[in-house]
């Protein structure tokens, strides 16, 4: 299936691709585009649209981050996952952000990776290890 978001990805669309490929859609294709014509591609593509600026059923909704509505949407009940949406949300929405002491550090994170690598594709290729990490960690702490 393809998904489309904006180009120049950052926490929640560096978040966002990882899950679906890790949780729900393992032959997912990408497609980075403009703010404005992510719906119109999503139209013309079949595309599933995401973390759209409030445009898409996988949006920012309610509170939520991109992320926290693709688990909701998808039922992922993960508690692993589910840690993981925290620092996400933490890191991603303002109104939150600090919240988790891990936020900071994945905003860098996500920060770096986007000045060394301005390709899309290319940045995700990177930071999906960070996040494979990341949900790794996240297994060890819900397992205590």
């Amino acid at each position: 299936m393809k998904w489309v978001t904006r180009s120049h990805v950052h926490v929640d669309r560096v978040a966002c691709p990882w899950l679906i490929k890790r949780f729900v859609d393992p032959e997912a294709e990408f497609l980075f585009v403009p703010r404005d014509e992510v719906m119109a591609v999503a139209a013309r593509e079949g595309a599933i649209p995401f973390d759209a600026k409030g445009q898409a059923e996988l949006d920012h909704h309610e509170g939520r981050c991109s992320f926290e509505s693709i688990i909701l949407k998808y039922n992922l009940t993960d508690p692993a996952l589910l840690r993981l949406a925290q620092i996400v949300h933490s890191a991603d929405v303002s109104a939150d952000r600090g919240k988790d002491p891990l936020a900071a550090g994945l905003e860098a994170i996500a920060t770096g990776f986007g000045l060394l690598y301005p390709d899309d594709h290319e940045n995700l290729a990177h930071q999906f290890a960070v996040y494979d990490a990341l949900y790794a960690w996240c297994q060890t702490q819900v397992a205590r």
